[in-house]
């Protein structure tokens, strides 16, 4: 069992305004042990003296895709399974660097990824998967082009790697899919509850499931204690998805306030992920986006920011996404940028700890520095609650990410 003590730290509590000066950490094996204020008498394996750089929780993001190693997803999922599970773990190396130490997969990755990270054959953060994205015909989980005629969608005897998503009509048959895909070691299940952006033939305002199918989805869902993620965008969709028993609500850019309150009243969460729209219109023509898909962009964009004053208002909580694809996911960070110009340094690291840690059920386990907490643990140079430059980049001004104890960063030495 190792034990590593983190001497004079200035600790960030994403609860608090200020970092707290002069701290103390003991880690043993995979857990926080102590936290004090005092120093902390332990013999321990490694004693790392941070002169008052910043020790934070490691970061969450709730919304990633990890086998979305192309922009053009519907091209991607014609790609060999090999080159696409080999890419995806590139992109896993890249997260872990920018200090997210968890990420909830919301479509794609499935419980073989997952395993590979749990058992050491790969790096990467602790995932939380979705397997695949239960779409309508034509919904935003389809991705054939119109045509005179249908091809058959990828169905679940297919083993495609790159499909993020797979096509399910009707009640008797979505009641199926969900089983399935909890059976293959899904941690929760995603829908496609309004039209998107990255999808060819969905306009976004369309409605997705029926409520029937939504409600079919989210009892099965709970009958193994677990729940519903959507894509949604309208007010309306998320309102039906929401009536319907959603627990969370992704990207949500066209709420108004009478839905986000009723979001408030539900209990459910929304997880913006305003930078995909920044980066889909800077880079989405160049690394292949249609252009029926890029001509959709500006219909979200500009409506993102402004959602985030409205969940604000109504006092919806906010967790961290990102929902970005291809090589544009070494843009993660920039999540921090664009949410602080408007909420402020705090609420963004909050939505990206504590919050991540309520909605994947992993509250007093992750998000916060505190005994009996896996110790998931960044060190920082700078002081994120002031300007968080320092979480951007490619963790470049992160020289130490530790997940349940392990260092997979270590620039400190010693």
């Amino acid at each position: 069992m190792s034990t590593i003590l983190f001497k004079n730290v200035a600790l960030l509590d994403p609860l608090r305004s200020d970092l707290l000066e002069g701290h103390h950490v003991l880690v043993e094996d995979r857990l926080i042990r102590e936290v004090s204020d005092r120093p902390i008498d332990a013999s321990a394996d490694r004693v790392i003296d941070l002169k008052g750089k910043t020790l934070m929780p490691g970061l969450i993001d709730l919304h990633v895709h990890a086998v979305a190693v192309e922009l053009d997803l519907s091209q991607q999922a014609r790609m060999a399974n090999v080159l696409v599970t080999l890419r995806s773990t590139m992109l896993l190396r890249g997260m872990l660097k920018r200090g997210f130490t968890t990420v909830r997969d919301a479509g794609g990755a499935g419980y073989a990824l997952k395993q590979a990270i749990d058992t050491g054959l790969t790096d990467g953060p602790r995932l939380f998967v979705s397997g695949r994205a239960l779409s309508q015909t034509g919904g935003h989980g389809d991705g054939r082009a119109r045509s005179d005629y249908l091809a058959d969608p990828t169905c679940s005897c297919c083993v495609r790697v790159g499909a993020i998503a797979r096509v399910v009509d009707g009640v008797d048959a979505v009641r199926k899919a969900v089983r399935e895909e909890l059976q293959m070691g899904a941690d929760q299940i995603k829908i496609m509850a309004s039209g998107g952006v990255a999808s060819p033939t969905d306009p976004i305002g369309a409605y997705g499931y029926s409520e029937d199918e939504i409600r079919a989805i989210v009892a099965e869902a709970k009958a193994r204690h677990t729940y519903v993620l959507a894509h949604a965008y309208t007010a309306e969709a998320i309102e039906r998805a929401v009536r319907c028993g959603v627990r969370t609500i992704e990207h949500g850019n066209l709420i108004d306030l009478p839905t986000a309150r009723l979001m408030a009243e539900q209990g459910a969460y929304v997880v913006p992920t305003l930078v995909t729209y920044e980066a889909l219109a800077n880079e989405g023509a160049k690394y292949g986006l249609p252009a029926a898909s890029v001509a959709k962009i500006a219909d979200v964009c500009d409506a993102g920011l402004r959602s985030l004053a409205i969940y604000r208002e109504a006092g919806v909580k906010m967790g961290f996404g990102t929902d970005l694809l291809g090589p544009s996911q070494r843009l993660q960070s920039d999540e921090f940028r664009i949410r602080a110009e408007l909420l402020g340094a705090q609420a963004v690291i909050a939505s990206a700890t504590i919050v991540g840690a309520e909605v994947l059920g992993m509250e007093g386990k992750l998000g916060r520095i505190a005994p009996e907490a896996f110790a998931d643990l960044l060190v920082v140079e700078g002081n994120p609650l002031r300007d968080v430059a320092c979480l951007l980049g490619q963790g470049e001004h992160i020289p130490l990410v530790m997940k349940a104890g392990k260092a997979e960063v270590d620039r400190l030495g010693g």
